[in-house]
């Protein structure tokens, strides 16, 4: 019963808000959709599509906003103006009720909430679609803050869910769009991110590796997590105290300057991505403070660890070559590396895809390079792709929703501030880690355990390997396998000791 009435309200705000013009889109429909247009004639649909179905989600609550959130970074599937303008949602709800926090809290450890806090505020200082966080002490007084889940969040979810793939599988059938757009996968993607918000261990986990990655930084502080006060419902972490990123006024009215503020961001965010392949997915200013305090004046807080992202060496190495062949107009490399990165089918046309980059990506460079923005040639790359059935990862679409998120706060800090040469040191750099005596010196380290193990089976793998018996037919191959008997061992011996020596060189 909960679910049809949460479907019916969903139908009504659809109808309120106009999105019959998007979902009965296709041809067949258009009876149905002049039908639906002369009924409800009385609705004003002068606002853009986008800003209809921003407002769509908005009335129906905290994880329809979330899905939306989510749509927007798919800017390789959605219309920019769709995209831009879900970009603009807040997860932003009403507060619950702080009895029902005090219920959880008091439900995990098993005893009163003040036997576990020395002082709980019962008034929120944050309120999300998932959780609240409050601020407390532990028994010894440290200051901390407590992000507790909202009661039956799971349920809610679940239900709304449910409706999600239903509609999903109406948008593919009926709208001309729908097949291209994947709804069924998206709805499933979101389904994995949703899941993973709920489960605050995980948020603490993130948390604390980024907090090892960036003990040592300058730039920006990381929160400690406390592991004896947080459960799956319950993470309490460090307290942190600093302005808003967004709040430029105060913040230059507590003396940080904007313009460095600005390049820390981009150097932050290209560490996490090139160094760690470990980052923040969720760097929205809502999420982002900065000290202001003698100790950490001008110093990024980074909070919220629900959302993260992860980058294997294969996954960098197609980000670095794509961007650097990017700026050098070298589109054939750029075409070349989707081909190396497995991501278009093997038998694609060099010639094709290189023609296809070019013609998205030139006219960018009729502005000054400053203005060239690095998340809008990465969706650039991704809509290249499409018609070469490229399979966009997820974890790019993250690092290209990051990315949009802190080029357009780094030039809000900083109108003038140039992208391109704060981040091309890290990419250039990175390339020379890569490839290399740098990058063999690094290899050989990493493997010197199983190559000091393995360097005296040498002589009897090769020996084996040539000795190994074949078919009747194979005659060829046995004959060669014997001459190489009486050499086996020699090369082997010679092998090992030239591998032995160059771990040697490497280990003084």
């Amino acid at each position: 019963m909960m679910r049809v009435g949460r479907l019916l309200r969903i139908i009504l705000v659809a109808l309120r808000h106009g999105l019959d013009e998007l979902a009965l889109a296709h041809p067949r429909l258009r009876p149905l959709r002049e039908l639906v247009r002369h009924a409800l004639f009385w609705r004003d649909l002068s606002a853009p599509r986008g800003v209809r179905l921003r407002r769509a989600l908005e009335d129906l609550g905290p994880i329809f906003i979330k899905f939306g959130q989510m749509l927007s970074t798919r800017r390789d599937l959605l219309p920019t103006d769709i995209a831009d303008e879900l970009a603009l949602l807040q997860d932003r709800v009403p507060p619950f009720a702080s009895e029902l926090v005090v219920t959880t809290i008091e439900r995990v450890f098993g005893k009163a909430h003040t036997d576990v806090f020395r002082s709980f505020d019962r008034t929120p200082v944050a309120s999300a679609s998932v959780a609240q966080v409050h601020f407390a002490e532990l028994p010894d007084g440290t200051p901390v803050a407590v992000k507790v889940l909202r009661p039956n969040i799971a349920d809610v979810i679940e239900h709304d869910l449910a409706l999600m793939r239903t509609a999903a599988s109406l948008v593919e059938r009926l709208w001309r769009e729908g097949r291209r757009l994947r709804p069924r996968e998206v709805v499933a993607e979101f389904d994995k991110t949703i899941h993973d918000e709920l489960d605050l261990m995980r948020e603490a986990a993130n948390c604390a590796q980024l907090h090892r990655n960036f003990r040592l930084s300058p730039l920006l502080r990381v929160p400690i997590v406390y592991w004896d006060w947080t459960a799956s419902e319950i993470l309490v972490m460090e307290r942190m105290s600093g302005i808003p990123v967004s709040r430029l006024a105060d913040l230059v009215a507590a003396g940080v300057d904007l313009k460095r503020l600005a390049r820390a961001g981009v150097e932050i965010f290209f560490t996490q991505v090139f160094r760690d392949g470990f980052f923040h997915a969720d760097m929205h200013p809502g999420n982002i403070f900065v000290g202001v305090d003698a100790a950490n004046l001008g110093k990024y807080i980074a909070l919220d660890f629900g959302i993260m992202g992860t980058l294997s060496e294969r996954d960098k190495s197609y980000l670095a070559k794509n961007f650097l062949a990017f700026f050098r107009r070298d589109y054939h490399r750029v075409a070349v590396t989707h081909l190396e990165s497995g991501w278009v089918p093997a038998n694609t046309r060099i010639d094709e895809l290189t023609s296809e980059i070019r013609v998205v990506c030139e006219p960018i460079f009729d502005r000054p390079l400053r203005e060239i923005s690095l998340g809008k040639v990465l969706v650039q790359l991704f809509r290249a792709s499409r018609r070469f059935n490229v399979e966009i990862q997820p974890q790019l679409v993250l690092l290209q929703k990051t990315l949009l998120n802190v080029e357009g706060l780094g030039r809000e800090l900083d109108p003038d501030l140039d992208l391109w040469v704060t981040a091309k040191p890290f990419l250039e750099r990175w390339m020379e880690e890569q490839i290399g005596f740098r990058a063999l010196q690094r290899r050989v380290f990493a493997e010197a355990a199983s190559l000091v193990e393995t360097l005296p089976e040498l002589p009897r793998l090769l020996h084996e390997r040539l000795s190994e018996p074949r078919a009747a037919s194979d005659v060829t191959l046995r004959a060669l396998a014997v001459a190489q008997q009486s050499r086996n061992r020699w090369l082997g011996s010679i092998a090992a000791l030239l591998a032995a020596i160059f771990v040697l060189l490497l280990l003084r």
